[in-house]
């Protein structure tokens, strides 16, 4: 038995293959000469989770489904074929205020999934399936964020920034630090000067007398502050969040780079209005992102805020690899769900990605923000914001969004509405209203 060795690809299509013929695990095991428990393991951290009905029948997880006569849950029916009852429609759980799930007892036993199951042509619950080429690609991702970034999690960088942020206040060197509080920080010196790097903790580099004085000796890498941000967050988590709240709206999230090293902007959109607001920041790091949404949380409330940030969708870039310091405020309120996109996949936020071309019109790609204020882009945002689109009905984003949340929302975000004849999408704007 062949034993520390990781699966390859092989061994995971072997296991599919004997599920979906039914095999044991202990069969399994032997086949791909591994313990029983390494393939219960490895099947139960890839499981792909599908929301989809059986043969002539949509997908209903209710446990109410078999004697429901309930019709017209839906004050205009969604279904373009206008079932008599709702419980043939593959949206009836998701807008069901009687919606109970059931679960199929026979995943919370071996094998743990459908691939095999002699009831699935006819089950219309929700189902797991193990399928290789995903299973591949998920233990790949893991191993490659496994050696990137701190393993710290978001309290213990919390409980380090407590104790070495004020010490670093005090004057004291990181060696200092180091010296004479081993046991308690359980860090190196070289670890601590990352997380001031990466700006993790809420000293800088600025509070280092010594080292402001030196010339870094090569350029800084992205950190990422939670390697493992995307376990229960990655796109397909994000598309079950969504079947079961297909009515929560989808905030996108994204950078737009000058030149690497200078400023940066985080962009904001809204798809159902295809409405952006942006932010100018110094440093391409996940604390001024964080930064970013605490302001924003301040000014607008708990109300305000999680009723237009009741989903975030991100790409993986190290400025958002803390999604808890998003989704939780400072006294551990949730307001939000971060989720974010598979790698090199820009398209599953195409809306923030095509809105991006407004702003090159004012800063072409290759030039830097670095002379651009706050001021700067706002005004840039008002007049994209006030821009007529035909997919809006002739509307623009501003009107559209003060429709569906209401102008107060932009009053305390500081956007305005120009006037259709002054709209400018180019720079000469900032020479006049600046």
């Amino acid at each position: 038995m062949a034993k520390y060795k990781h699966l390859s690809f092989k061994d995971r299509s072997l296991i599919q293959s004997m599920l979906n013929s039914n095999y044991r695990l202990s069969h399994i095991a032997a086949a791909i000469e591994k313990d029983p428990s390494t393939v219960s393991k490895e099947i139960r951290a890839h499981i792909t989770i599908e929301n989809k009905g059986g043969f002539r029948s949509n997908y209903n997880a209710c446990i109410h489904r078999f004697d429901c006569t309930r019709y017209h849950i839906c004050t205009e029916c969604h279904s373009v074929r206008k079932f008599k009852l709702c419980k043939r429609c593959s949206m009836c759980n998701a807008f069901c205020d009687h919606f109970e799930k059931e679960s199929c007892n026979k995943l919370s036993s071996p094998p743990y999934v459908c691939n095999g199951c002699s009831s699935k042509p006819f089950c219309t619950l929700q189902k797991s399936f193990y399928y290789a080429d995903i299973a591949e690609q998920d233990y790949k991702r893991s191993l490659s964020c496994s050696r990137k970034g701190f393993s710290f999690s978001a309290a213990e960088i919390e409980h380090l920034d407590h104790m070495i942020t004020p010490l670093i206040k005090q004057g004291q060197s990181p060696h200092h630090i180091c010296s004479t509080s081993l046991d308690s920080l359980m860090i190196s010196e070289s670890t601590l000067y990352r997380l001031i790097d990466a700006r993790a903790l809420s000293a800088m580099n600025l509070d280092l007398p010594r080292k402001v004085k030196f010339r870094p000796r090569k350029k800084p890498k992205s950190i990422k502050i939670d390697r493992a941000c995307r376990i229960n967050r990655d796109y397909g988590c994000f598309k079950s969040f969504m079947d079961i709240h297909p009515d929560y709206p989808v905030t996108e999230l994204d950078s737009v780079e000058g030149t690497k090293g200078g400023k940066v902007l985080l962009t904001i959109h809204f798809p159902c209005a295809e409405f952006m607001i942006a932010f100018i920041r110094d440093y391409n790091d996940s604390k001024s992102v964080t930064d970013i949404f605490d302001h924003l949380y301040d000014i607008l409330g708990f109300e305000f805020f999680t009723k237009i940030f009741k989903v975030c969708l991100t790409d993986n870039g190290s400025e958002f690899s803390n999604p808890r310091a998003i989704e939780y405020d400072a006294s551990g309120i949730q307001r939000t769900n971060v989720f974010y996109c598979d790698p090199s996949a820009p398209y599953q936020k195409g809306s923030a990605e095509r809105n991006h071309e407004f702003i090159r019109l004012f800063v072409p790609k290759g030039q830097a923000f670095d002379s651009l204020s706050q001021k700067h882009v706002d005004i840039m945002m008002d007049h994209i914001n006030s821009y007529c689109r035909s997919s809006l009905g002739n509307k623009s984003p501003y009107e559209l969004f003060s429709f569906i949340y209401g102008k107060e929302i932009l009053d305390l975000l500081g956007c305005h509405l120009i006037p259709p004849r002054k709209v400018t999408l180019n720079k000469s704007i900032w020479n006049k209203e600046v």
